[in-house]
């Protein structure tokens, strides 16, 4: 027998945690693109961030993500999985829509172990990366600070993930 005992959240305390976003940390109705292969993995991400105030187009691979791109003419994030199924890894869908949109913001997300992704203890410069399982905080947090940084120069593509 297994027993497990999780801390019970009151009604008032969800409704006052949600009360206690600051407009800093809200969205302010930036796009943001999840491109997520799990469904529970990508239906959350899209809940949490349109919670947040965010307008979210989701897919759940590489190709579908660039169609959408296309037909919204751009986002101001892109959320992408390292891997995809259908034959475009995040870092390909990543490479090819900077290629079309330089000043498109990127942010990864993997399942991986941390060291599978990053080079001798650190990304690659310019890339930015949140592990799962992300809280709903935690998401909160890095796309802010992802979409708070200085639009990349023109031609600044090229950030590279290990296939």
């Amino acid at each position: 027998t297994v027993k497990m005992y999780f801390p019970r959240l009151s009604s008032a305390e969800v409704s006052e945690a949600k009360d206690s976003v600051s407009p800093a940390e809200a969205g302010a109705g930036e796009s943001i693109l999840v491109v997520e292969d799990n469904d529970d993995v990508r239906e959350f991400t899209e809940r949490v961030l349109r919670d947040l105030g965010y307008r979210v187009s989701t897919a759940a691979d590489g190709p579908r993500a660039l169609e959408l791109l296309e037909q919204l003419g751009g986002v101001d994030l892109l959320f992408t999985d390292v891997g995809l199924p259908g034959g475009m890894s995040g870092r390909d869908l990543a490479n090819e829509a900077k290629r079309r949109w330089a000043a498109l913001r990127l942010l990864y997300t993997t399942g991986y172990a941390r060291n599978s992704i990053i080079h001798h203890g650190r990304l690659d410069p310019g890339v930015e990366l949140i592990i799962k399982p992300f809280t709903q905080a935690n998401l909160r947090a890095k796309v802010r600070q992802v979409l708070d940084q200085s639009a990349p120069a023109e031609g600044a593509a090229g950030e590279t993930l290990p296939a």
